[in-house]
């Protein structure tokens, strides 16, 4: 589709004007309520990004419904524990993840099969996989039912579930939301994202994590053109760029990573002269990462900081970055940060704490799916409002935030904390490291002491001693990790989460955890 037609949805050689959409989302709220699915309810969808899984997504809201984003990587157990948690009613599967869920499928859950479409399949590397025709297909249960043509009045946002870094995954439930809550979630979104209703946006990461979930939800509510990649690829993400114009993205630093590691002369063999606003999040982004994004591309890049559970709370662009470097950027609008003690108490500028968010006006009241005690944990006693997703930080003195780690990644060797996120930055800053993951492990004299597990760079000859001397170099002494361990990839999704318990909880297995 050539750039100056109107805004469309488009993946994968599939594209979709916005009326044709709009028709298809309304069938699919007709095909659920003829499933007896009804305000309230939650229907799951286990697929790739493509035009259909919004399309599921706008209609099941339509509805009343809340749809649940599965990571679509989740093999038996996990699926069957989100499947059944969220007591979905429906479940949409691409077709070769259809055995999986089947096997896993909660009793009188219905399944309805979406075809992989070619430019899908290509994008992930496997030939598109027939049809099972075990279950009704997408298009054929669609031409089933007439538009619904009415709405509800309040529509509820997706139930995103945690990526369970350190435990099973929470569904997050958010209050519904009315028109005029939409519009101003919209203006936000338009105003802190640098992009102009009718802009051009591209979606690279996966839609069942919350970031490009949500943004793929303001975008199509602000009528922006949309690109969703089914799977990243560094050139093809350039490739994107230059052909459909794309003003604004949403990346994660995994991904700067890898379009930093291109050669020189395929980063400079397309045009991305059209990007006005990169924006990133989720994961905590290396400073040297960040000063080579900008000195490439330009003072672009924004940066926010939030969760699931909060949204966007703080914000930044280059060039309040710049001028503090390392900051995941300042509260904005009627949002608010503070540094919490373990007393509960606040701390003054510069301390390192537990961080606090207040969660902005405008956005929704939520809690866990079966699990109240959890939701009321999060809340800071002396401060109403106030939530901790569970990260260790600071403010300066203009009120930037500063993130140190997550509270769950602790170490403490001989009564000293120590991040391991600082370790990390450092140690992809050597040459020959693609990722790398620090923790603490059990030791009988210091409590715990670091292990770096460590993912070369293909044909890069790296020793231990050279992963210890980088960090000996740069860092305090018992900052040096005692073990490091090579490995040929980490456990980290398609967002950049890395899932460190998987190579933690082995040196902890029968001695109780160190978290």
């Amino acid at each position: 589709m050539d750039v100056a037609d109107t805004p469309a949805i488009r993946s994968a050689g599939v594209a979709r004007s916005y009326p044709a959409f709009h028709e298809r989302a309304a069938r699919v709220a007709a095909g659920l309520r003829a499933l007896g699915v009804g305000p309230g309810d939650r229907i799951a969808i286990v697929m790739r990004n493509e035009p259909a899984y919004l399309e599921i997504t706008t209609g099941a809201a339509r509805l009343g419904a809340s749809a649940v984003p599965v990571n679509w990587h989740f093999r038996r157990d996990d699926l069957r524990h989100v499947l059944g948690d969220s007591g979905s009613r429906v479940v949409f599967a691409h077709t070769d993840l259809l055995p999986g869920v089947a096997a896993v499928l909660p009793a009188r859950a219905r399944l309805i099969e979406v075809p992989v479409p070619a430019g899908t399949a290509a994008a992930c590397g496997f030939p598109p996989p027939p049809v099972t025709g075990g279950h009704p297909l997408l298009d054929a249960w669609l031409s089933d039912h007439a538009p619904l043509t009415e709405a509800v009045a309040r529509r509820p946002s997706t139930v995103i579930y945690s990526s369970g870094t350190t435990g099973r995954p929470k569904g997050v439930l958010r209050d519904p939301v009315g028109e005029e809550q939409l519009a101003q979630s919209v203006a936000k979104f338009l105003e802190y994202f640098a992009v102009r209703p009718g802009g051009r946006t591209l979606i690279p990461a996966p839609l069942y994590h919350a970031s490009p979930g949500q943004h793929a939800v303001l975008a199509l509510a602000a009528g922006l053109d949309i690109t969703l990649m089914p799977r990243f690829d560094a050139e093809e993400f350039l490739r994107l760029v230059e052909r459909h114009r794309i003003q604004q993205a949403q990346l994660v630093p995994t991904m700067f990573v890898r379009l930093l590691r291109l050669p020189k002369d395929v980063r400079e063999r397309y045009d991305l002269s059209s990007l006005t606003s990169v924006v990133h999040a989720a994961a905590p982004c290396p400073p040297h990462i960040k000063h080579a994004m900008i000195d490439w591309l330009g003072p672009v890049l924004r940066e926010y900081y939030g969760g699931s559970e909060t949204g966007a709370v703080t914000w930044c662009d280059s060039h309040a970055w710049l001028a503090h470097p390392g900051t995941v950027g300042r509260a904005e609008g009627t949002c608010s940060v503070v540094v919490l003690g373990p007393d509960g108490t606040e701390l003054p500028t510069g301390r390192t704490g537990e961080i606090y968010l207040k969660p902005d006006d405008n956005w929704p009241q939520f809690t866990y799916l079966g699990d109240p005690a959890k939701r009321a944990a999060m809340e800071a006693g002396r401060l109403p409002g106030y939530v901790t997703i569970g990260d260790i930080g600071r403010l300066d003195a203009d009120g930037y935030l500063y993130l140190s780690d997550r509270r769950d990644d602790l170490a403490i060797s001989g009564g000293v904390n120590i991040y391991p996120a600082e370790i990390e930055g450092c140690l992809l800053g050597l040459d020959g490291v693609r990722d790398v993951a620090v923790f603490g492990i059990p030791d009988e004299e210091f409590g715990e002491v670091l292990a770096a597990h460590v993912q070369p760079e293909p044909g890069a000859a790296l020793t231990a001693e050279d992963i210890r001397a980088q960090v000996a170099d740069h860092l305090a002494s018992y900052k040096v990790p005692k073990v490091v361990v090579f490995e040929e990839s980490l456990p980290r999704d398609e967002s950049g989460k890395l899932f460190k318990r998987r190579l933690r909880d082995p040196y902890w297995a029968g001695r109780g955890s160190a978290v």
